[in-house]
Formats: C-alpha cells, structure tokens, sequence
C-alpha cells in the first residue's frame, strides 16, 4: 500500500542517491591517486648500495649487482661502498668497466672509501662520478706486482731433481724449481709495465686528469685520503652518510633516502 505523495518523492530520492554515489566513487578515485603518488614518491627515494670488500678475485657478483640497480628505474643513484686493498687486474678492469659504464648512463654513481680502498679497490674507485674518502683511509697504490717464490736451493738439499717437458720457450716462465732467466725477467717486466700503465690510463680518464699528473704518484706508494684528495685523486672527504647524503642531494630525493642492498 503506497503512502500519499510517495510517487513524488521517489524521483529526488534517486538523484541524491545519485550525487552520493558519484561523490563516492570520486572519493575512491582520489584516494587512489594521492596512494599511488605516496607510494610512488618512496620507491622514487632509493638508493643501491653495492659493497665491495676484501680480496678483488672475481667480478661477476659485483657487476651484475651495477648493472641491476642501473637498469632498477626505482633506484635513484647507487654508492659503491669499498673496503679493499685489491686484488688480480682482469676482474678489477671489468668492475671498473660496469662503473665507467653506470657513470655514462642516466644513472648517478658515487665511490665511497672506508678503512682501505687501495690499488684494485682504488681502480675501482677512480671511475664513479664522484670519490669519497675518510682523511684516514688507506688508499692509492697505483702499481703492479708480480710474485715468484724460489725453492730451488731447498730442493738441492733434499736432493731432488725435477724433469719438465714442455712445448714454448717461456711456458713455464716463473717456475719455483729453477733461476730465472735475465730474458724471462725482462719478458715479465714487460708484461708488468703494461698492466701498469693501463692502471695508470684508467685512473687519468675517470679522474679526468692528465696522464702525466697520475705518473707523479703512480708508483705503488700508498695515500691517505687526506693526501689524495690534494692530489686530485679524491673528490670530497667524508664516510658513507656523507657520501649518501651527497648522493640524494645530487638526484634530488626529498626526504630520507631508502637504502637497498643486495643479501
């Protein structure tokens, strides 16, 4: 049974139930947008950190972490955080490669030395945009050593005698078991100045300074980070939050950086 003036009624009772329901889902939109926005603005607030500590023996670790925080668009910027005092050419040249590489892209790279970051860790180093060091940070050694124990005289007294059969004049260059050669020596301090020189290269063209400047101090001496940074090798003096701070300053992040590193 309908009440008197209902059927009136009904046509402004769905117009605001209309309204309402427009108003709602307006609501939700805006909600929607202001939390994709928050939740934009703190993936937009990162920063790798990629730690590179002792013994520098292989790369493939290292490098796939660079090139996986570069190609990240969530990351921001990436620090390279080393406490090395070095280690085999081949494997530093790659990382250094990875860095001149991140550097050259959209991606900002910063190096930040902690207690030691010397020779190969200093190689490293030398490509970020920007270097960091504490004033007491070992650093520098820019040289190239090569390494041949001797047991020969041991083993005349052990009364042993070794047979080698091989096929190359230098094949087995650096043996323990016998003298060197003055030629090997030569043909190994060859290979030793070149290795050195394309140290030498390498820091000049991340440095962007002249190769006649890094000659100066190229000769394996070790720096503290206060020297290096008068001599150009280092950019700023500072730990890691500084080097963080810089870095987020650099990319403009707003607000606290969020640090994401590889387990």
């Amino acid at each position: 049974m309908e009440t008197v003036g209902s059927g009136k009624n009904k046509p402004a009772l769905i117009r605001r139930l209309f309204f309402f329901m427009l108003g709602l889902l307006a609501l939700v939109g805006i909600s929607s947008i202001a939390s994709e926005w928050i939740s934009k603005q703190g993936a937009d607030n990162r920063i790798g950190v990629v730690d590179i500590t002792g013994l520098i023996h292989d790369s493939q670790h290292i490098v796939k972490q660079i090139k996986k925080f570069r190609e990240d668009e969530r990351i921001r910027g990436i620090v390279l955080r080393i406490d090395s005092p070095g280690g085999s050419v081949g494997p530093s040249q790659e990382i250094y490669d990875e860095v001149l590489k991140t550097r050259n892209s959209s991606k900002t790279i910063y190096a930040s030395m902690g207690t030691v970051a010397a020779s190969g860790g200093y190689y490293i180093a030398s490509a970020a945009n920007r270097v960091f060091a504490n004033p007491g940070t070992l650093t520098g050694s820019i040289g190239v050593i090569m390494v041949f124990p001797n047991i020969k005289g041991l083993m005349d007294k052990l009364g042993l005698q070794p047979e080698i059969i091989k096929a190359g004049k230098y094949k087995d260059v650096g043996s323990p078991i016998r003298k060197m050669t003055k030629k090997e020596k030569n043909l190994l301090q060859n290979v030793t100045t070149d290795v050195h020189q394309q140290f030498i290269e390498a820091v000049a063209k991340g440095r962007n300074i002249s190769i006649t400047e890094v000659s100066k101090v190229a000769d394996g001496r070790v720096l503290t980070g206060r020297q290096a940074h008068a001599l150009r090798l280092v950019d700023q003096l500072g730990g890691l939050e500084v080097t963080i701070d810089q870095l987020a300053r650099e990319v403009r992040i707003i607000g606290t950086p969020k640090i994401i590193k590889e387990k």
